[in-house]
């Protein structure tokens, strides 16, 4: 039975992304220049999947006017309201209404993946398991679910977050299901955290029988939940970027690697731009500003006099500062400006919306 619909989970608090996530969804923050939860939709719409239904809590009204109806990807989008973070396996279970009895696939939408999902999905719909999730080998698997494979490729355990992992394999967050996942998910406790665990609920199907297989990532995939990971996903994105300069660049600009550049942005002279670099619409850089690789700069910014590489700027920031800023994360709204010059030559900042400091 082919896949026909797909849940996208836009919830959750993102408390490990505070200050940015006081004001904003986790799953908007943007990785070059496009937000997260883009790369999910667009994943689920490659596989063939049309018919999504998103998962949103407190910022849902951000969620709903970012994403709309859905249309701009050829899709339909049904919006179903979390009353407040209960758990994966919790939004599964308030979502039965809209899935029906269709097989579908559940996407974390903080979750980034490298070569989509369409090969996965086609696996499921050609076998006869109940459910079947991606996994990848990690560094650090008791910061995650973690499965334990059998010789043949079915799950024989899984665990959240455990103190002593029996594997080295971590969930990604995404999973196929059948119907019976329904059975699973009304019949399991809520954790330690007051959760319902997706874990708990798939452990409950390989309990009573049922067939769990596993898909191994193939390429790379990071699940963005902290700064560091949104940063390292941006310079894996940028890795690939193309090259396009849409705005105005003046004489006297170096221009070094892949570098694009949106609509009504200026480059003023003096300045420096060495890619894989992304800026945004309607922005203004230098005099006399280095943007350095693995940058990403949002739409509306301002830039003078500063050197910047390795980091996020989200957007209607000014940055005027004669300093050298790297591996930083900056919300909207943000104004840096200099204070005096007995200071470290380099800053890492990670700032949230509305945000005015000098350094």
């Amino acid at each position: 039975m082919d896949i026909v619909k797909g849940l996208i989970l836009s919830g959750g608090s993102g408390t490990r992304l505070r200050p940015l996530t006081h004001t904003n969804a986790k799953q908007l923050i943007p990785i070059a220049n496009k937000p997260n939860l883009f790369y999910a939709i667009e994943d689920v719409v490659n596989a063939g999947i049309k018919d999504i239904g998103i998962i949103v809590g407190h910022t849902k009204e951000e969620v709903k006017a970012a994403v709309g109806d859905g249309s701009r990807w050829g899709a339909k989008v049904t919006y179903i309201e979390q009353d407040a973070p209960r758990g994966l396996a919790h939004a599964v279970l308030i979502s039965e209404k809209f899935l029906g009895k269709e097989p579908f696939v559940m996407y974390l939408g903080d979750n980034l993946l490298k070569g989509g999902i369409k090969e996965f999905v086609k696996e499921f719909e050609n076998s006869d398991a109940d459910a079947s999730i991606m996994l990848c080998k990690v560094k650090d698997p008791q910061r995650f679910g973690v499965a334990e494979i059998d010789a043949k490729g079915r799950v024989i355990s899984l665990e959240e977050k455990p103190k002593q992992p029996k594997s080295d394999l971590a969930l990604v967050g995404i999973y196929m299901f059948r119907h019976s996942i329904f059975e699973a998910v009304k019949n399991i406790k809520p954790s330690w955290r007051n959760e319902l665990e997706i874990t708990d609920a798939i452990f409950y199907l390989v309990k009573h029988g049922k067939k769990v297989t596993a898909h191994m990532v193939k390429g790379w995939w990071k699940d963005t939940g902290k700064p560091e990971d949104i940063l390292e996903a941006n310079r894996l994105i940028l890795e690939t970027l193309e090259p396009n300069i849409e705005g105005t660049v003046e004489e006297g600009v170096e221009i070094v690697g892949r570098v694009a550049i949106g609509e009504a942005t200026v480059v003023r002279r003096g300045s420096s731009i060495h890619g894989p670099a992304i800026i945004g619409r309607n922005c203004e850089i230098g005099p006399n500003t280095y943007v350095g690789p693995f940058t990403s700069i949002g739409d509306n910014c301002k830039l003078v006099n500063v050197e910047i590489e390795n980091s996020v700027l989200i957007g209607d920031s000014v940055i005027e500062c004669s300093k050298r800023i790297r591996d930083s994360l900056i919300g909207k709204n943000v104004h840096v400006s200099s204070a005096d010059h007995n200071v470290p030559k380099c800053h890492k900042l990670i700032l949230g919306e509305h945000s005015k400091i000098s350094i």
